[in-house]
């Protein structure tokens, strides 16, 4: 049974099972943990902060470099484990690892450029001093469909600033989150700074961690719904927030634009992990003069993918996470095709075992379909033509939710002009892989708030203090 990592070990009798969705084989039991394990993380939590915030930047920075150093010593192994629990093909596990093992790198450096300045006074009397110190205890939910880059990007900075951390990882996926806090142990992590408690009963845990103002940060990747529910309840103790919500991206193909290479772009965008992530293409609005260069060529690199098990290294799509999102993207098919829609390639359930989809070309697809307004989270990719800038511009803005959108093009003027009529905080111009540790990550309207990724990243878990020096007479 894989155990929660807690300050003070606990073995409960409470369990709940972890299937692969490729076989639909349970692969774990895993401790379930619930109000009264989350309460003993925080007595542990806030005792670890009254140390862990003392420790200079260079003991916390040479922590997350081994970290980083047993992560990458572990890669095969860590991917084939996030595989086997959610279906990612194992090169895109592997990748994610690598891509995890940045963030420890990147705030491992930024932990020692913490800012803080002398301020010039008015008075030769004063002097004015401003640092800054970890917000405190944090608490963190993260979903299933990224098990390592999501916690690292988030437990990177907090332990960085010095905060203690308590990560609730999604319950489809939690084996990855307690493997990595296994990892932070054994380099030397202190106990009680990073711990990780895996449940069944998600909001019987986190109101407890909700309602007790000694957890100073809430930090959650997830739909809008929930995280408009975690707002709301962190009003009562003024937790700080930051939230990384739903996304519904537009992909843009301008007729200027370099169609091989846009090919290649919404391959890489759409078909990631089987369309199963936040800042994905949803949405592909292509210029009338090149649609149909460009559903052809699109269509036949995805006749090449291959569908497949997860640690098969030749496997290019997966399954999807759960049954539920197989119906997800055959009803959003099946609403397209009624309204008009044709059905290039794909379009249907996996003739194999397992939580399978076809990669999937619509096109005709009419403005009212709810492919065109609703996040799939699948892989399914409906083309749309469009004739004017203008016209595109405003139905990718058109979206309630404003994380990530993606244009090609190899006009100069319109490269500025349409990011900044864009209403989203990521964009890719000419990239459909524009995430990395030193750079912001996050959106708004609906997509929420706050940012993760470089030093606005860090700043997400600090507060400002001032102090007002007075200095003795002359």
């Amino acid at each position: 049974m894989h155990n929660p990592v807690l300050a003070a070990p606990v073995k409960l009798q409470r369990t709940f099972t972890v299937t692969n969705p490729a076989s639909l084989e349970p692969i774990a039991q895993v401790g379930d943990c619930g109000p009264e394990e989350a309460r003993l993380a925080i007595d542990a939590s806030v005792e670890a902060f009254g140390s862990w915030r003392r420790t200079t930047a260079y003991e916390r920075a040479a922590l997350l470099m081994k970290w980083r150093e047993r992560l990458l010593a572990e890669q095969q192994a860590l991917g084939e484990l996030l595989s086997r629990e959610m279906g990612k093909p194992i090169r895109e596990s592997t990748g994610e690892i690598a891509f995890s093992a940045t963030f420890l790198e990147y705030y491992a450096e930024e932990a020692k450029r913490l800012p803080g300045a002398l301020v010039p006074s008015q008075s030769g009397q004063k002097r004015l001093l401003v640092s800054s110190e970890p917000v405190g205890p944090v608490y963190a939910v993260t979903p299933w469909n990224f098990p390592a880059s999501m916690v690292a990007r988030k437990v990177a900075p907090a332990l960085a600033a010095g905060c203690t951390f308590i990560l609730k990882p999604a319950e489809l996926a939690p084996l990855t989150a307690l493997r990595l806090a296994e990892l932070w142990l054994e380099v030397g992590g202190p106990e009680g700074v990073f711990q990780v408690l895996p449940t069944s009963d998600p909001a019987a845990l986190t109101k407890v961690m909700m309602d007790d103002a000694r957890i100073r940060k809430l930090t959650f990747t997830g739909s809008t719904a929930v995280g408009k529910s975690l707002a709301k309840q962190s009003a009562d103790t003024l937790k700080r927030v930051s939230l990384e919500l739903g996304g519904h991206a537009p992909f843009i193909v301008f007729d200027d634009a370099d169609l091989e290479q846009a090919v290649e772009g919404a391959m890489a965008s759409k078909f990631r992990n089987a369309g199963q992530t936040c800042v994905c293409a949803n949405r592909f609005y292509v210029h009338q003069n090149v649609l149909e260069e460009f559903s052809e060529r699109f269509v036949e690199r995805v006749r090449a993918l291959k569908v497949g098990q997860p640690l098969d290294p030749q496997t290019d799509i997966g399954p999807l996470v759960s049954a539920a999102a197989v119906k997800k993207a055959n009803d959003h098919v099946q609403d397209a095709v009624q309204r008009g829609a044709r059905v290039a390639i794909g379009g249907k359930s996996g003739d194999q075992p397992g939580h399978y989809y076809s990669p999937t070309v619509l096109t005709g697809v009419p403005g009212a379909a709810r492919i065109n307004s609703e996040e799939t989270f699948g892989p399914v990719a409906p083309l749309v033509s469009f004739t004017t800038d203008a016209e595109v511009i405003a139905l990718a803005n058109q979206s309630d939710y404003g994380l990530a959108a993606y244009y090609w093009t190899r006009d100069l003027d319109r490269l500025f002009r349409v990011s900044e009529q864009l209403d989203f905080g990521l964009i890719g111009v000419n990239d459909a892989l524009p995430s990395t540790a030193q750079a912001p990550f996050g959106g708004v309207k609906q997509s929420g708030y706050g940012r993760e990724g470089g030093h606005w990243g860090l700043e997400e878990y600090l507060v400002t203090k001032f102090v007002s020096l007075g200095l003795g007479a002359k």
